[in-house]
């Protein structure tokens, strides 16, 4: 189906390019979408809250008014039958139910569906049996109340309420007993717009009626949580400023309306209630309106900040070039210029913050996909969920909040199919029927760390090695249970009895753990037979600029992560030694640790005696490796650049970096070293 960018009325050129808006009108339903399913997921069938009601009516509005502007008939249509049930109940003429809370999900879902595929334009399905079967539910629910009423036929679109009068220089309008003039007018402009029919042909008043319509709505009073204007169809209102609702400004002028009828510009939309999950904006969410009736937000699309963002990078780059030229100089003779130096370092590092919290988004934009997953696999299992969310304030970069979304699906679903047992069984151990999978996320150091826990029968030692003999891995039995836990991450390792479409194939924990890696992160997991398991990921705040250490190989330069060492120290008072079949190890503190000399693993050296060098101790996945370097050149921050995206992905190089010298470092991926060293 194609939107015309403009239409024409008995010869007038209506002069609007719809599709300017197209990109604003996507987010905004997603967003509203996003909305309905979070109120609908937390919603109390038995008692109802009418803010929740209302909540979720204002967004199926929104989202059909919008869809029917723009022509979007099967948006419009679907859309229209949900808005009409949920307006049914929440004016209690219609009793909330499971069954309709579960049509409205589905009709969240179908909207997705059909919004994709005019946004790739696509347009509509000629014919979608699916969208029409799920209509057919939704008008068979107001149907119980038309039967309840003695047959009466269903009811008609509410009428604007406090809707303004006409303006003295326009004529009134004739119109049937018991409908809104401003209606009329509505269904005239958006049939002129879509290319529909209308009854009457829409006209210049009808347009400025409308906008005196939108001008009312707008300037209606917020502190009072009542539900918004009722006109059916009202598809403007997420164009509207949100700053002008509250503080009356130009979307107030109902003078300006009438004179100027062009649709306001797109700008950020309020929340539509209190409730409403927190938005993944620049600007903070609790920001207030500023005076004036100006916004408080803009709209700034991702390449933008990405190209802020390698600026800066760049910036970083040319202060440290200065500060090293900078340390050669005496310090008494260029005492200014190396107080401005220092001035640069200090006011760069402020810059880089300011500009990396620009792409830094809340975590709930991953964690709110989860709570509709686990309702419906819960009820796919037989098994009683309860998803506890905690920390979905903490801020990530939004780079690794979409590479982190399809690793933590996963762990999310493990812990509902093998980690949480089926309500007989968990009273059976004296549990309570219903389980617990909780996901968290908080800073810790440079790092945010995620946590997926259960409360369910945790992992089973022996069942886990006899998996692993089973499958011919040389594993000894005294190993630690840390080591156990990490042989699921082996490819194809699983220990369910069933495959189903949900899991026992052997295929995932291995990529979640490849693509963390791949982040610069690290896994690892607890567990306790019988009473749960925890698997904590973490990550680095951004993949753009990170916090390294500089270590020299046989003269070359290369960047070990901060967040993955954690001590260095000399190597001649400890013990190395070398056992068969498995390389030298060194023990530090008691503990025996595998040795990697870095020259070595790399081709560029070869080192007999390590004594003498320094030593630098990191962790990956849990597990502590001792890397030998020659020596220590410092710490600093550097600008990661890719070399799979110019050349190619090469093993144990997670990207390189530009030195203040002019010099390119590579940056080790910690991981894949451990990994190049065992094979």
């Amino acid at each position: 189906m194609t939107t015309p960018s403009s239409q024409t009325n008995e010869g007038k050129d209506v002069g609007i390019d719809l599709g300017q808006f197209h990109e604003v009108f996507f987010e905004e339903a997603s967003e509203h979408l996003a909305t309905m399913e979070s109120l609908l997921l937390a919603i109390d069938e038995m008692a109802p809250s009418d803010d929740d009601l209302n909540a979720i009516f204002r967004a199926a509005h929104s989202i059909k008014g919008g869809a029917a502007m723009f022509g979007f008939r099967d948006v419009t249509e679907l859309t229209h039958d949900l808005e009409s049930v949920l307006d049914l109940v929440r004016k209690h003429e219609l009793g909330l139910t499971s069954e309709m809370v579960e049509a409205f999900l589905q009709a969240g879902d179908m909207t997705t569906k059909q919004l994709a595929r005019h946004r790739s334009g696509e347009g509509a399905l000629e014919r979608d049996e699916e969208a029409e079967s799920l209509r057919s539910r939704l008008q068979a629910f107001k149907a119980i109340r038309t039967g309840s009423t003695g047959g009466a036929a269903a009811p008609s679109a509410p009428a604007v309420k406090n809707a303004p009068a006409a303006p003295a220089n326009v004529a009134p309008q004739p119109a049937p007993a018991n409908v809104d003039p401003a209606e009329q007018s509505y269904a005239r402009v958006v049939a002129a717009v879509t290319n529909g029919k209308a009854d009457a042909p829409a006209t210049d008043d009808d347009v400025r009626t409308l906008a005196q319509h939108v001008a009312s709505a707008s300037s209606a009073p917020a502190a009072s949580p009542a539900p918004a204007p009722e006109l059916e169809g009202d598809g403007f209102g997420f164009f509207v400023d949100p700053a002008e609702v509250k503080a009356g400004g130009a979307a107030a002028d109902t003078s300006a309306a009438a004179t100027a009828p062009a649709l306001p510009a797109p700008v950020e939309p309020a929340p539509a209630a209190s409730s409403e999950p927190t938005k993944t904006r620049a600007a903070a969410s609790n920001a207030k309106p500023a005076a004036g009736g100006e916004s408080t937000s803009i709209r700034v699309s991702i390449e933008k900040v990405d190209q802020l963002i390698n600026m800066v990078g760049e910036l970083v780059i040319t202060q440290a070039m200065l500060t090293q030229r900078a340390e050669a100089l005496d310090p008494v003779a260029y005492q200014e210029f190396v107080t401005a130096i220092s001035d640069l370092q200090r006011n760069s590092r402020a810059l880089q913050e300011a500009v990396m919290s620009i792409r830094m988004l809340p975590i709930s934009t991953v964690f709110s996909r989860y709570p509709r997953m686990v309702r419906d696999l819960a009820a796919k299992l037989g098994k009683k969920i309860e998803l506890k969310m905690v920390g979905e304030g903490t801020e990530l970069d939004k780079g690794l909040i979409e590479k982190i979304v399809d690793p933590l699906t996963h762990l999310v679903r493990n812990s509902l199919d093998h980690g949480v047992e089926s309500p007989d069984k968990r009273l059976a151990a004296g549990k309570p029927a219903t389980g617990t999978v909780t996901l968290s996320a908080y800073h810790q150091g440079g790092a945010v760390v995620i946590d997926v826990a259960d409360d369910g029968a945790g992992l089973n030692r022996e069942r886990i090695l006899a998996k692993a003999k089973e499958r011919g891995m040389a594993v000894p039995d005294t190993i630690s249970d840390a080591e156990v836990w990490n042989l699921i991450f082996e490819a194809g390792f699983s220990t369910a009895a069933v495959v189903t479409d949900v899991s026992g194939r052997g295929v995932g924990m291995d990529v979640v753990k490849r693509n963390i890696g791949a982040l610069n992160g690290s896994i690892e997991i607890q567990s306790n037979l019988g009473k749960g398991s925890r698997i904590t990921v973490r990550l680095p705040l951004t993949l753009a600029i990170m916090d390294g250490m500089s270590v020299s190989v046989a003269g070359e330069i290369y960047i070990i992560p901060l967040s993955s060492i954690i001590e260095s120290l000399q190597v001649k008072d400890m013990a190395v030694k070398t056992i068969a079949n498995a390389g030298r190890v060194v023990q530090v503190r008691g503990e025996y640790l595998p040795l990697i000399v870095l020259g070595d693993l790399l081709g560029i050296a070869k080192s007999e005696d390590v004594t003498r060098l320094m030593m630098v101790i990191v962790e990956v996945n849990g597990t502590k490796t001792a890397i030998i370097v020659d020596e220590l050149v410092g710490q600093q921050q550097v600008v990661v650049k890719s070399i799979e995206a110019n050349y190619k992905k090469i093993p144990g190089i997670s990207g390189a970096t530009i030195m203040g010298d002019g010099r390119v470092a590579f940056i080790l991926d910690m991981q894949g070293v451990v990994r190049l060293a065992l094979h």
